[in-house]
C-alpha cells in the first residue's frame, strides 16, 4: 500500500489539463467549474494552453472573489513550435487523431510541469465532476500501491485490431505520479540519445513490442489512429507484460470516474427525476457494459461524466440534447433524457455563485477581506525537462 503519509486539510488537490483553443477552453471551464463546485479542500490546476484559452479563463475566475477553499491555477504556455519541437526530438510518435498536436503533450505534463509538482490528476475538457475531486485524491494517495506510477480506467473486454486494441484504456482520465515518470524517463529526446552511453527510455520498447518498428521512410508510428491512446496503451501493456520485471506500475481506475457517452453508453446510468429512490437491483436491471468487466454486478455510481463521443466543438452544443428518447436506450438517443439535465446545471451554474468563502455575505468586519482566494500565475518561455538535460549537459561538457 501507499506510504505516503496521510493528507490535510492544508494539502491541495493537484490536477493537470491541457486547454487548446477557445472550444477546448469553454468545455474546460465548466470542467473547472465542477472542481470548484465539489471539492472539499484546496487545489492547485496547472493549465497546459494558449493564449487564446488563458484568456478566456481569466474572464470566468475573475469573478470568483471568494472561493471556499484556496485556489492555485497556474498557466503554462508553450508554443505551437515548442511542441512540435518536443514531438520530434522524440523522434517516433505520430497521430491522425482529432486532438492533434495538444493531445500528444499528455505524454509529456512530467516534463512541463516542474519536480515540485510530483503527482497530478489529468482530465479531457469534455468531463466534469458531479462529487467531490477530494475523494479521487485519496484514493491515489492512500489506496493504490506505492509503486504504481499510471492509473486509468480499463475496458479488457472491447478490442479493435485497427487500433491495436488501445480502446481497452481511457486516457481520458488519468492518476499520473509524474515523479516516477521522471524516473522511469517516460518519453525519448534526440538530447538523450546525444549523450555517451544513450540514456536508457522506457517507451522505446514498449513502443516497439505493440506497434513494431517505425516507418523505414519517416522514421515515426504512421497508423496510431487514437494519438495519445495508443501510446499510453503500448506503455500500459509493457508494464503489464510478463517480460516486465516492476509488477504494479500500472492500477486499473473504477468506472465510476469514468461515466462516458462513448465507450459504453454511460453504463445507462441517469439523472432523471422521480427515480431518485433507485436500489441496486433497480440500476442493475438497465446498467449496460460491465459484463466480462473490472465491475460485473456491481453498479456504477457516477463521479465524473464524459461526453466525448458528441458531434461539434464543444459537447454541451449538440443538438441532441433537446431531443426526448426514451432513457433507457443505449447510444446518443437516450442520452438527451438520461444526462441532459445534469448538462443544463452545470452549464447555467454562474461562476458568481462560486463565491462561498468568510466575507461572501454581509458579516462582522473582521470576517471581511479574509479567506481564500484564486492565485493566477503564467509561465511563459517555457523549458521541456529534455531541453533542461541538454543544457545541463552541455555546461558540463564545455567545463
Amino acid at each position: 500500500m501507499s506510504k505516503q503519509a496521510p493528507s490535510t486539510a492544508s494539502d491541495p488537490m493537484v490536477f493537470s489539463l491541457i486547454m487548446w483553443g477557445e472550444d477546448s477552453a469553454a468545455e474546460g471551464a465548466i470542467l473547472l467549474k465542477s472542481i470548484l463546485m465539489y471539492t472539499s479542500g484546496p487545489v492547485d490546476i496547472h493549465v497546459i494552453c494558449n493564449e487564446v484559452a488563458q484568456v478566456y479563463l481569466e474572464k470566468r475566475l475573475a469573478l470568483v472573489k471568494r472561493p471556499r477553499y484556496q485556489v492555485l491555477i497556474r498557466f503554462y504556455k508553450p508554443t505551437w513550435q515548442d511542441m512540435l519541437d518536443r514531438i520530434e526530438r522524440e523522434g517516433t510518435i505520430h497521430t491522425t487523431h482529432a486532438a492533434g498536436t495538444p493531445g500528444l503533450m499528455k505524454l509529456f505534463i512530467h516534463e512541463i510541469l516542474p519536480p515540485s509538482v510530483k503527482k497530478a490528476v489529468f482530465v479531457d475538457t469534455d468531463a466534469y465532476f458531479i462529487s467531490d475531486p477530494y475523494l479521487l485524491w485519496d484514493h491515489f494517495l492512500h489506496t493504490l500501491p506505492s509503486s504504481t506510477v499510471i492509473s486509468m480506467p480499463t475496458h479488457p473486454e472491447m478490442f479493435a485490431e485497427q487500433w491495436f486494441d488501445a480502446n481497452k484504456i481511457c486516457s481520458c482520465i488519468m492518476l499520473l505520479d509524474l515523479e516516477g515518470l521522471r524516473r522511469l524517463r517516460l518519453m525519448d529526446s534526440s538530447f538523450y540519445r546525444s549523450v555517451t552511453p544513450p540514456l536508457p527510455v522506457y517507451s522505446l520498447p514498449a513502443f516497439r513490442a505493440l506497434f513494431g518498428p517505425p516507418s523505414s521512410q519517416t522514421g515515426k508510428y504512421e497508423e496510431i489512429a487514437l494519438g495519445d491512446q495508443s501510446f499510453w496503451w503500448a506503455i500500459i501493456k509493457y508494464m503489464n507484460s510478463e517480460h516486465e520485471t516492476q509488477k504494479g506500475m500500472f492500477e486499473h481506475l473504477h468506472y465510476d470516474w469514468e461515466v462516458s457517452s462513448c465507450l459504453a453508453d454511460m453504463y445507462i446510468t441517469n439523472m432523471l427525476p422521480g427515480q431518485d429512490d433507485a436500489t441496486e437491483e433497480d440500476e442493475l436491471k438497465v446498467q449496460l457494459h460491465t459484463w466480462a468487466t473490472p465491475h460485473q454486478g456491481e453498479v456504477i455510481r457516477p463521479k465524473l461524466v464524459h461526453f466525448n463521443c458528441l458531434p461539434g466543438p464543444r459537447y454541451y452544443e449538440w443538438p441532441g440534447w433537446d431531443s426526448a428518447k426514451d432513457e433507457n436506450t443505449a447510444g446518443t438517443e437516450g442520452l438527451a433524457r438520461r444526462w441532459g439535465v445534469s448538462i443544463k446545471y452545470h452549464l447555467g451554474y454562474k461562476w458568481l455563485w462560486l463565491n462561498r468563502g468568510p466575507g461572501h455575505v454581509a458579516g462582522p468586519a473582521e470576517s471581511k477581506n479574509q479567506g481564500s482566494k484564486i492565485i493566477i500565475e503564467t509561465v511563459s518561455n517555457l523549458k521541456f525537462a529534455d531541453q533542461l538535460f541538454g543544457e545541463q549537459s552541455t555546461k558540463t561538457h564545455n567545463h
